[in-house]
């Protein structure tokens, strides 16, 4: 029976299969055999239609189209009529969810469980969390769906076990794009992988985005061919499509093409122009992360990047972070939360006997997560077995030379590049992901095992966390390289410090 996991993003419901040793996605075709499914809602009279029919109607009938159900997830009323009241865009969420189930069961058999990776914006503050999340266990209920658990998104798009990997000594900031808007999610490591801090940038999102291109491009036609695709609803819609396909396929350029009863009409566009067209968007979105990450209380520099397939889409994005200094850049796959959840599900997750028993993640343990190859280093930290008191220690010395830990809440010892604390010879360099946090919690101070692998009957176990006192030694290798620091406490006397 299948382990099914569903990203609830609202540019495509996207769907993986982690029944085999690695997950797969899985087409979910609609009642016209197309496989995508926007978050988008057509009213015909007493007909509801949902995903990407209901998208083929939003220039045609904008009055009849809502694609905003699933971003404003709740009981208040959207603009559709389903009898004599208004319905809520909650029912129409269950109305969605219902048929893309339906059809997902036809594409998989049976399914085992389900696990959903939900926006980020679900978790905001414990009062959304309370209100989404209640709605989606709600919704699950009512189709019987096997749910075995919620994770936010970005927490399982980074255990997508298709991917390269992320580096776990920095943090990670997820760059996710919705109909609505932009979600950038911040997730660090210590003894696990875990969302620290959120923002929702509700001015760069999809619809918005490619209603701005569309028009644009649509300006370009006209000069062009002296032919306006506002004329006609279903032209306009037309146009929009090739402007979508445009962005997705990330072509060079692109033919446009519009027949009429009269003639055809065609415009080639180049990528440069799509870039032009969408760099006030661009140029928000990346001052939208700078202005996040400097306020943050738990970022830190450097930090990786993550873009998620429907961001790296945009053009000129890559290319405005790095220019902004931001030179740690991942691209995860298509469908990187699906297979994430997928995985997870298929692994470790069970199905409970109430709903109210599902489990929300948004920290998992960091065997569920996809981390990167480096050169081989290896870290050891050998305690003073000298008995007697023990003391936390007050410096790190390399080489000679006193490094004052502080008091400040990581310590981390490592690579240049990695803007460590305590620098590490430049013969590590080519161990690019060394670096080595101590954690400074309850007056103490932590050696946290974040990169080695410990394995107890093929299964990856928590990060070891140590206590580091004085007089213990931590000793590291990259190849012939070899470092060794010893901890030390120096108290102060009269403002000179001495052995303590």
């Amino acid at each position: 029976m299948a382990s099914i996991g569903i990203e609830l993003c609202d540019t495509g419901f996207l769907t993986a299969n982690g029944e085999s040793a690695e997950p797969r996605l899985v087409e979910v075709a609609d009642q016209n055999g197309t496989t995508e499914w926007p978050g988008f809602c057509y009213q015909d009279g007493p007909n509801l239609t949902f995903g990407r029919a209901a998208e083929d109607m939003w220039f045609v009938h904008p009055r009849n189209v809502v694609h905003t159900f699933w971003a404003r997830l709740a009981h208040e009323p959207s603009l559709l009529h389903s009898g004599a009241k208004p319905a809520s865009f909650s029912e129409i969420a269950f109305l969605f969810l219902s048929e893309f189930t339906h059809r997902l069961r036809a594409a998989t058999g049976p399914i085992e469980r389900v696990v959903l990776a939900v926006p980020g914006a679900y978790l905001k503050d414990a009062q959304t969390e309370e209100e989404k999340i209640g709605l989606l266990l709600g919704l699950a209920g009512e189709l019987k769906l096997p749910l075995a658990g919620l994770i936010d998104m970005a927490c399982a798009a980074l255990c997508d076990p298709r991917s390269t990997g992320f580096n776990p000594a920095l943090p990670v900031a997820v760059v996710d794009l919705h109909l609505e808007g932009a979600d950038i999610t911040l997730l660090a490591t210590n003894d696990r992988l875990e969302r620290r801090d959120f923002i929702h940038l509700p001015q760069c999102g999809y619809a918005h985005l490619l209603k701005q291109l569309t028009g644009t491009m649509g300006n370009r036609f006209l000069r062009h061919t002296a032919f306006d695709i506002l004329e006609d609803g279903k032209v306009e819609q037309m146009f929009f499509r090739q402007t979508r396909d445009f962005l997705i396929n990330e072509s060079f350029e692109y033919r446009y093409h519009i027949n009429t009863e009269r003639r055809a009409y065609e415009m080639t566009a180049k990528r440069e122009q799509l870039g032009s067209d969408a760099h006030a968007f661009v140029s928000s979105l990346v001052k939208g992360l700078q202005s996040f990450l400097h306020n943050s209380a738990v970022a830190s520099e450097p930090c990786t990047i993550a873009l998620t397939d429907r961001a790296a889409h945009l053009p000129g994005l890559e290319a405005r972070l790095r220019l902004t200094g931001f030179n740690r850049l991942m691209r995860l796959l298509p469908g990187a939360a699906a297979c994430g959840a997928a995985y997870i599900g298929a692994n470790r997750l069970k199905i409970v006997a109430e709903l109210s028993e599902v489990p929300l993640e948004i920290a998992v343990p960091l065997s569920d997560t996809r981390r990167a190859s480096a050169a081989p280093w290896d870290v050891r930290l050998q305690k003073n077995r000298h008995a007697g008191p023990r003391i936390a220690p007050t410096h790190a010395i390399l080489d000679g030379i006193g490094h004052a830990i502080g008091s400040k809440p990581r310590f981390t010892i490592g690579i240049s590049s990695l803007g460590a604390d305590l620098l590490l010879p430049e013969t590590f360099n080519r161990a690019d992901d060394c670096s080595v946090p101590l954690v400074h919690e309850g007056g103490r101070w932590w050696f946290v095992d974040t990169v080695s692998a410990r394995s107890v009957n093929g299964t990856e176990g928590p990060t070891p966390r140590t206590v580091v006192e004085a007089g213990d030694r931590l000793t590291l290798h990259c190849g012939s390289a070899a470092a060794e620091i010893l901890f030390a406490h120096c108290a102060t006397t009269n403002g000179t410090h001495v052995s303590g």
